[in-house]
């Protein structure tokens, strides 16, 4: 093998997907499997109509972190200590729109550990002592937080972008401390018990491993339409949250967008890869190389249910902060009045060629990518039409991309420090 020449590159065109089989529990709830695993592992990911969306955060918070403390018949230990013993573990996230709990173990010892943990999750009992803990541990962990500049600039920053709706509120210390277990107890009943809203299997389990599991779930799942907020606006200019003795200033500039339903989501996410969603970025490239006033920086577009934001965040240093400022908005600036070189649009296209290919490989990634558009009612052909529009996109459709979505005037631009 010669190493001072470059194996071939061929184009990519197309993808070719593997989807799950789905089965309809009813109007609103599927349950999605993906069997060909080539190896033992498994896991199980449950959706529940739990999201912050739903109650007061502090509530719904606290309930997530309870969900596995206890039940009437089994205490947290005996709950942890089995699921360990079948070499089992689990994660919890938690959103405006859901709560997901993912639960990875072997094969053979899937079924068993899905009855102990689903179980621990319908039968929560949230004892007054594991409350009591719990509590505090989340008020210490509050206190902690609200000296940290990110996190003070990503709650302005929430505060901004779901400007007048229920997606802007925060959690207060006084909402944790005025919490009471009754509070937790309702909201598992109205949101957990029956707010099951999809199930999603990768791995080799056999069809009566499949039935076990849809028996179990069929009683708790959800018999209501969802429905998510479709219409918010972020408020524009430039606010400051002043932090005495902060050495670092932490730094969210972004506005209301859309999710993948858009026609212009694919433009829009091509463009933000040049911006910052890659290590050679240009704010990469100014910022951090150049400059030198952050370690890093990145933009990113989250999707919300029913829309979605584009964001940019740092933290740099103290003194460096309105001279990022300046940077940032110089580099959406000629984004919107140059076009992009050639070498540079086709280094991003190839970048982007790369974690589409990095992003579906296996089954584990491919159900990912299946559950990101299945939930917009699209198909895995989001992806190669992603493909196709990587390769066709110019540098004057990016540069009327920037002038439509770049403006600095209809940016929240929050920092801290």
């Amino acid at each position: 093998m010669n190493r001072k020449t470059a194996p071939k590159t061929n184009k990519i065109d197309a993808i070719s997907f593997i989807t799950p089989e789905v089965f309809e529990l009813n109007e609103q709830t599927s349950l999605l499997w993906m069997a060909k695993v080539p190896n033992e592992t498994t896991r199980i990911d449950l959706y529940f109509n739990a999201g912050l969306r739903n109650g007061k955060n502090a509530i719904v918070s606290m309930t997530s972190s309870m969900l596995l403390s206890g039940t009437t018949s089994m205490k947290s230990t005996e709950i942890h200590s089995r699921l360990d013993d079948l070499g089992a573990f689990f994660d919890i996230g938690l959103s405006h729109e859901g709560v997901m709990i993912s639960l990875y173990a072997l094969k053979k010892n899937m079924l068993e550990a899905f009855k102990v943990l689903f179980d621990s999750i319908q039968n929560a009992s949230f004892p007054e002592d594991e409350f009591e803990e719990i509590k505090a541990e989340k008020i210490q962990n509050f206190k902690i937080n609200m000296n940290r500049v990110s996190v003070l600039a990503q709650r302005s920053f929430q505060q901004h972008i779901y400007h007048g709706t229920k997606y802007a509120e925060l959690s207060e210390e006084i909402d944790l401390q005025s919490t009471k277990q009754i509070d937790l107890i309702s909201f598992h009943q109205k949101y957990y018990q029956k707010g099951l809203f999809k199930i999603a299997i990768v791995g080799a389990l056999n069809e009566n491993h499949i039935e076990d599991i849809k028996r179990l779930i069929e009683p708790h799942i959800i018999s209501e339409s969802l429905s998510f907020l479709k219409t918010f606006c972020n408020k524009p200019g430039e606010f400051h949250i002043e932090k005495k003795d902060a050495v670092q200033t932490a730094i969210r500039v972004g506005k209301t967008l859309f999710n993948k339903k858009h026609e212009d989501f694919l433009d829009m996410s091509i463009l933000s890869t040049i911006l910052g969603d890659y290590f050679g970025s240009r704010l990469m490239k100014n910022i951090r190389e150049d400059k030198g006033y952050t370690y890093g920086i990145g933009t990113a577009i989250a999707e919300t249910g029913g829309s979605g934001y584009f964001l940019i965040g740092s933290e740099v240093g103290s003194n460096h902060l309105k001279a990022t400022l300046v940077e940032i908005k110089k580099e959406m600036l000629t984004l919107q009045q140059e076009k992009v070189s050639s070498n540079e649009l086709q280094l991003v296209k190839n970048h982007l060629l790369g974690q589409l290919l990095k992003m579906s490989d296996g089954p584990y990634a491919m159900m990912d990518l299946f559950l990101s558009v299945e939930s917009y009612q699209m198909s895995t052909a989001f992806y190669n039409s992603y493909i196709e529009r990587i390769h066709e996109i110019d540098a004057e459709t990016i540069m009327q991309t920037a002038q439509k979505y770049l403006n600095w005037n209809e940016m929240s631009v929050i920092s801290a420090g």
